[in-house]
């Protein structure tokens, strides 16, 4: 609840300090004396949109700070989490607007955007009146009210659950079609890609081996003549000549004594190394040895290969992994209409599990509106509105988390005219009146530890109907926070706390504050409101009986 809101500088309030209770507190005053300034101060310091020009006249900045208090369940302190800000017991805001229009917030002295205090309002304060478009006056917020006090949340629980799996299993139907469809417009190339690479079946590290194949046998073809001629003439030539040199020699080196020994040991030298590099020779040349028909064969399939991985654009010993992948698609394609059918047998199951969902949702909703209507009609008739027909029309809309019910309150002023839109059939007293019963009605089934404000609720009624609003406002501030700013001292004489709104002009200036009132006060300014600008004794003795109750 809201425990203290300090002004500084704004409009025609130089300092202000507010201590405000628990329970109804009422804020009197005569019209124009600032009573809605206070309202555009709190409204300012919980980020709502307002005035442009808020900096009194002379003031290099105007300054709101705003006191609540927090429970440990408080619905802002996950508004607090979520934003990285401390909490506490006390939550403090404070919002500086400089001359030149810059607006700076801080929450328990930590800087803060706009938008977090608009969050944190969400959860701190309601604002009802004429002109709320808010809270009640809002059609978007109906059904949440509604939820809320029929207290739904275990069918909300089941339904967005429902449209979850809903919406997954729509989503991985679409996606296994988009897939499918696109598998299918490539599905001839697929059955052609995947029989070419099955016929050439090729292997990782292939084209590197043929090409190292097909390079050795090149090669071997080129040298493999010459190496064959010099065999020939190893063979043939240079074997028989020494052979021949080697008799000729032995026959005649009796006769030469002693002079052919060294050249016959030489010769029989040179006929062993010729031995062996015939030998070797003939090695090498069984090594060339290839089918010619081999080089033709790895070059084909070294072209044909490396063709396939041009135009696939892969490397070549990527073809093999390649070719795994097309036979995944096919399988996928083959298997395809399985899945889809898989598919679509889960989407049925999730859609008539969100249908059963939505329409328990609807069957609890039709049942909460009419004990809601019943009870705003009790309401009505002690505000004097017995004729009146409040109505909670739900319709059908379009599916989505929170079911399919489109729900507004609507209102008919008297039996037999037309129903509509709670902020536009009613005049200014009913509307006031319709909002208080609403409210009443709602918080009987929801008390979140907000701070309710009304700003003239009460405005356009008088005499035992304004007692019966002051009644309901005292029942609503019942274990929490009601602040009301009103004309009426039937109101007013009902409120636990009790401020009058003040103008004052000093020196020229003008500048507004609030006095809180003791019981002769009260008595004093309750007078006034009955009798104007002359408290009569009269008077006095009216709000005297006014405030015995």
């Amino acid at each position: 609840m809201l425990r203290a809101l300090e002004i500084r500088d704004m409009l025609i309030i130089d300092r202000l300090e507010l201590a405000f209770q628990p329970g109804l507190n009422v804020l009197t005053g005569e019209t124009g004396a600032g009573k809605s300034i206070l309202l555009d101060s709190l409204g300012f310091v919980l980020g709502w949109r307002g005035r442009a020009e808020l900096v009194r006249a002379g003031a290099d900045q105007g300054e709101v700070t705003a006191v609540f208090e927090l429970a440990p369940e408080h619905a802002a302190r996950a508004v607090l989490e979520d934003a990285g800000l401390p909490a506490g017991s006390e939550l403090i805001l404070r919002r500086v607007n400089a001359a030149d229009g810059r607006k700076t917030a801080w929450v328990n002295d930590r800087r803060c955007s706009g938008e977090v205090l608009r969050a944190l309002s969400e959860t701190l304060v309601e604002l009802h009146g004429q002109h709320d478009d808010r809270g009640l006056l809002n059609p978007r917020g109906h059904r949440t009210l509604l939820d809320s006090y029929a207290g739904l949340e275990a069918a909300l629980d089941a339904t967005r659950q429902a449209w979850t799996r809903r919406t997954k299993a729509t989503r991985a139907l679409d996606a296994a079609e988009a897939a499918l469809d696109a598998v299918r417009a490539e599905e001839d190339f697929l059955r052609h890609a995947v029989a070419e690479m099955d016929s050439l079946d090729p292997q990782p590290g292939e084209e590197a081996q043929l090409d190292a194949q097909r390079r050795h046998m090149q090669g071997a073809e080129r040298i493999r003549e010459d190496i064959s001629r010099a065999r020939v003439a190893l063979a043939n030539g240079a074997e028989q000549a020494m052979g021949d040199a080697l008799r000729w020699l032995d026959g005649v080196a009796q006769q030469a004594e002693g002079a052919l020994e060294a050249p016959l040991a030489a010769l029989e030298r040179a006929m062993v190394e010729l031995g062996e590099a015939t030998a070797g020779v003939e090695s090498c040349l069984d090594g060339l040895s290839f089918d010619p028909h081999a080089l033709e064969a790895a070059e084909e399939r070294l072209f044909a290969i490396r063709a396939l991985a041009r135009k696939h654009q892969v490397a070549p010993d990527e073809l093999a992994e390649f070719a795994a992948g097309l036979h995944g698609k096919l399988a996928a394609l083959d298997q395809g209409a399985e899945d889809l059918a898989a598919l679509k047998a889960e989407l049925r199951r999730a859609e008539d599990g969100y249908d059963t969902a939505a329409a328990a949702l609807s069957l609890a909703r039709r049942s909460a509106a009419a004990r809601l209507d019943a009870a705003v009609s009790a309401e009505l008739a002690p505000l004097k509105m017995e004729r009146a027909v409040f109505e909670t029309a739900l319709d059908e809309g379009p599916a989505g988390p929170e079911g399919r019910d489109v729900v507004a309150f609507t209102v008919a002023t008297n039996p037999g005219a037309p129903a509509g839109p709670l902020g536009k059939i009613a005049s200014g007293g009913e509307l006031s009146r319709f909002l208080l019963a609403l409210k009443v009605c709602l918080s009987k089934e929801r008390n979140r530890g907000v701070t309710m404000i009304f700003d003239e609720i009460d405005r356009g009624v008088g005499g035992a109907t304004a007692d019966a609003v002051g009644r309901r406002l005292s029942a609503l501030a019942q274990g929490g926070q009601v602040l009301v700013v009103t004309h009426s001292p039937q109101v007013a004489a009902l409120g636990a706390h009790h401020w009058r709104v003040e103008k004052r002009i000093e020196a020229e200036v003008t500048t507004s504050t609030v006095v809180p009132l003791d019981a002769d006060q009260r008595e004093a300014e309750i007078a006034r409101m009955l009798a104007g600008d002359i408290v009569t004794t009269e008077a006095r003795a009216a709000a005297r009986a006014l405030l015995a109750g």
